[in-house]
């Protein structure tokens, strides 16, 4: 058991102008695909639902630790297949133009919000046109057996089997709790896509609005259960290009900005109206070999391209050593992370060699997809794909380099399009799952989902399915640890760095925590002089 008791300004006048004391601005790196954290599955979009929405439990900042939130307490089955919740009393819904709620969050809230990206016949399950991607690939539909309202303030989870993380699943952004009247009311006025295009929440800032590839503003909520913001307005300054990112925090423009490029950290040092925030990654950034594109689908071929790229070069050159050279799909501060597997190392001859094996001695012509915005992960994608299609020239593999607008690059990867791409993750809740499955596992294999190389190994999967079914952390381990060495031998990806992630702020910003998980929080967050 356990329990926790925790306690409308003018808008920018005029954007361009740097902000006001009461206004904080983000300089975000991209356009989200949606606001609605539900269907999302880019750090972007839910960085851009996480001042609207709570969940039943949140992670602390700047932790991976778990902590109450729209669930004041709850309770574990012994042997782990139920969870009942308590739900924290008198908390509010946002009040819009368009919606006044007439009661606080209660046990609806919480089934509409699940029910809707679980079953198939809920009224708003094709709304939008929403895929529920994240919510399938972290497994969700098999896993649980009913959401049942005990009553109004009392939740209960059955699950189908035992599931470690799930209860870290539930403070992930796509368990965000929607307001279900709200709902109701936008299916009777048959505008139900509006759930997704103004949403209502119980989080610290309202939404105000959103100009695509512009901006989006938000607005302190004035009955926010956890207390009310120092700030009274926060912006959202969308700006994919890191300089134009840093132009903007020098001038004023905007307060917080994300993905410093890794070249420019020391403009930020010097300058001392600055403040420039580092901490190592939870993160990956790779190189996906689809198998089901041939000759990726050949593993004598998938190694030779291991072989054949210098990531000490790639992280030289893009990430100016701030980071270390990726061998795993969990970065090395994840516990699980099995060090004792050995790199495939740079070696042209023995990449040709093993091309030769393959029966394509005189090499091949494939399409490198690369990136278009920057992430911590991935600060350049076009230069990596630059430096990689150097090098696999030397090994007669002929790169075409192809890249496509943010969400649309994202949507071909995950159809299984693309024959090599150049991705990342982040983490979401301090899980070895959420990178081995998540990324890796077969249910993420599907069209849609997250595992973009569609390698799905029957080995691998019931190891990484079986840990899930245990609680205690040393036969977990043992489990990922014996899944890397599979994922490590069958090279479906080109694993490249786990990065440092950089976040510069003006130096009158108070209270702002970088968070692990890679979002930007900025509930609590004030302004000084």
């Amino acid at each position: 058991m356990f329990r926790s008791t925790i306690c409308a300004a003018a808008l920018l006048a005029a954007f361009a102008l740097p902000a006001t004391a009461k206004t904080l601005v983000f300089c975000s790196e991209g356009n989200p695909e949606a606001i609605n954290p539900q269907i999302v599955t880019t750090t972007t979009g839910m960085n851009a639902g996480t001042p609207i929405f709570n969940n039943l439990v949140e992670f602390m900042p700047g932790t991976t630790e778990l902590r109450p939130a729209l669930a004041e307490s709850w309770t574990i089955s012994p042997d782990g297949t139920e969870y009942v919740f308590k739900l924290r009393p008198g908390v509010k819904f946002h009040t819009t133009p368009n919606f006044a709620p007439t009661r606080p969050l209660n046990a609806d809230d919480v089934l509409f919000s699940l029910e809707r990206q679980w079953k198939t016949d809920h009224p708003y399950h094709n709304v939008s046109g929403a895929r529920y991607d994240y919510f399938k690939d972290i497994g969700m539909p098999d896993i649980l057996k009913s959401i049942d309202k005990i009553d109004d303030m009392t939740v209960r989870f059955v699950l189908t089997r035992a599931e470690a993380p799930f209860l870290a699943n539930l403070a992930m952004d796509f368990n965000s709790v929607l307001s279900a009247e709200y709902a109701d009311q936008l299916l009777r006025q048959g505008t139900p896509e509006k759930l997704d295009l103004e949403p209502v929440g119980t989080g610290p800032f309202q939404f105000i609005s959103w100009q695509k590839d512009v901006m989006i503003r938000y607005r302190a909520f004035a009955d926010y259960w956890a207390g009310r913001q120092p700030i009274e307005t926060l912006v959202f300054s969308i700006t994919p290009n890191p300089a134009v990112r840093l132009t903007k925090l020098k001038a004023g423009e905007c307060h917080v900005m994300a993905f410093p490029d890794p070249h420019e950290v020391d403009r930020i040092k010097s300058d001392p109206d600055l403040r420039l925030m580092s901490q190592e990654g939870l993160n990956i950034g790779y190189l996906a070999l689809n198998v089901t594109k041939p000759p990726l689908d050949n593993l004598k071929v998938r190694q030779a391209i291991n072989m054949a790229i210098d990531k000490e070069s790639i992280l030289e050159a893009v990430y100016r050593g701030a980071g270390v050279i990726a061998k795993n799909p969990i970065p090395p501060t994840l516990w699980s992370y099995n060090d004792d597997i050995k790199p495939y190392p740079y070696d042209i001859d023995a990449a040709r060699k093993l091309l030769a094996e393959a029966g394509i001695s005189g090499g091949f012509t494939t399409d490198l997809w690369y990136m278009p915005v920057s992430r911590a992960y991935n600060p350049d994608g076009k230069r990596i794909a630059e430096l990689i299609k150097t090098d696999l020239a030397k090994i007669d593999i002929t790169v075409n380099l192809v890249t496509y607008p943010w969400e649309e690059y994202r949507a071909k990867l995950q159809n299984g399009e693309a024959p090599m791409a150049l991705f990342g993750w982040t983490g979401d809740n301090g899980d070895p799952d959420n990178f081995l499955n998540v990324l890796l596992g077969c249910t993420a294999a599907r069209i849609g989902g997250n595992n973009v190389a569609k390698w799905c190994n029957a080995e691998y999967d019931a190891l990484i399915n079986q840990a899930k079914l245990t609680s205690d952390r040393p036969q977990r381990e043992a489990l990922y640890r014996k899944a890397q060495e599979i994922v490590h031998a069958e090279a479906p990806w080109v694993p490249l760095a786990h990065s440092v992630v950089f976040t510069g702020a003006r130096s009158n910003v108070l209270n702002y925590k970088m968070d692990p998980l890679g979002r930007h929080p900025f509930e609590g967050v004030s302004l000084g002089e």
